[in-house]
């Protein structure tokens, strides 16, 4: 099973560790070398337009000077670097270290710097979002898109989509594993009446993946998965797709 997870807008940056080591999927290597170049060279050499193009108040001109530094940045595993709702609620820093292991085995983290990066993976904290603009490239999704949906293709187990659309930009899942796929979402009903709540979305995602990762069963096909869902206690609806993998809706009141 692949559980694909957005990265966080928040991150901490770890106060011990070393600086980068090799991330997993070396295959986007030549990508992440271009970004990151691309991305230190703009802060660089115009501190205001950097901040402008990632997104950032004026208050916020200290995320531009961190991303010049990246490269003798402290580093972290991935999973505690990344914060937010959605890593609060999978609180991966309580896990003991063989579900950690499980954990790194079975999730990979869309990222607008890197591509694509497994939880235990050390990286630093930085400042790029999947619909930032970098001088001298095109759109991120321009850069990823094709790279990263290849690394997705490698495996034969499900794949579980919990990325925000920004993210599958940088990496669709590719046409020849839209029959093991399912991109989920998180309804939740209020007065009769469904909507996607942006806390109750996150929340419940990270609460899905750390109860998965703490059964201890992996599902080894789709049908597995949904079993695994009701026996957790999770009402969910599954919608068939024409195009693209199916839809797999998390009931929330």
């Amino acid at each position: 099973m692949l559980i694909l997870l957005p990265p966080s807008e928040g991150k901490s940056a770890p106060e011990n560790g070393a600086t980068m080591r090799r991330l997993s999927f070396p295959e986007l290597d030549k990508q992440r070398l271009i970004v990151w170049k691309a991305l230190i060279s703009m802060c660089r050499e115009d501190a205001q337009l950097a901040a402008k193009n990632l997104g950032l108040g004026v208050t916020q001109l200290d995320e531009v000077a961190a991303n010049i530094n990246l490269a003798k940045s402290i580093c972290g595993p991935a999973i505690d670097v990344y914060t937010g709702v959605l890593y609060e609620a999978l609180d991966a820093a309580s896990l003991n270290a063989r579900t950690r292991a499980k954990l790194n085995r079975t999730v990979a983290i869309s990222s607008a710097l890197f591509g694509l990066v497994r939880p235990l993976d050390l990286i630093p904290a930085y400042r790029l979002s999947g619909n930032s603009t970098v001088t001298a490239l095109p759109s991120l999704a321009q850069v990823w898109r094709e790279a990263a949906s290849i690394a997705l293709a490698d495996g034969t187990g499900p794949i579980i989509d919990m990325r925000s659309q920004t993210y599958v930009a940088l990496g669709p899942i590719p046409d020849s594993c839209h029959e093991r796929a399912l991109t989920l979402r998180v309804l939740h009903e209020q007065h009769g009446k469904r909507s996607v709540v942006s806390h109750f979305n996150k929340a419940t995602k990270g609460e899905l993946v750390r109860a998965l990762m703490l059964n201890s069963k992996t599902p080894k096909n789709i049908n597995e998965f949904l079993s695994a869902l009701t026996s957790l206690g999770y009402e969910w609806e599954l919608s068939e797709k024409t195009k693209g993998p199916a839809v797999l809706d998390l009931i929330t009141r």
